[in-house]
């Protein structure tokens, strides 16, 4: 198996990706190609930068993240619906 090399800015927009869009590690291994364990090194790395927080900053993230997934998933749904019904005309 030949290693990858990848760049700072990718692992950054991996842990994004799970931090604060809230997407789940597996998900998002699987669609980058990623072992899961890379991410959860990754994350370590350099999604540390807001621990010693305390849990009403970290329930606030936590809730933007899902906000924002949750936004993302009604917008990919709204175009299939309006995909649909143009279809079923």
């Amino acid at each position: 198996m030949n290693k990858v090399n990848f760049s700072d800015d990718f692992k950054r927009d991996a842990v994004i990706q799970i931090t604060e869009r809230g997407y789940p590690v597996a998900e998002v291994s699987q669609r980058l190609g990623v072992s899961k364990h890379s991410l959860y090194a990754w994350k370590k790395r350099f999604g540390s930068a807001s621990d010693g927080d305390d849990g009403k900053d970290a329930e606030i993230r936590r809730l933007k993240r899902e906000l924002t997934r949750v936004t993302e998933e009604r917008d990919i749904l709204k175009k299939a619906t309006a995909y649909f019904a143009r279809d079923a005309k």
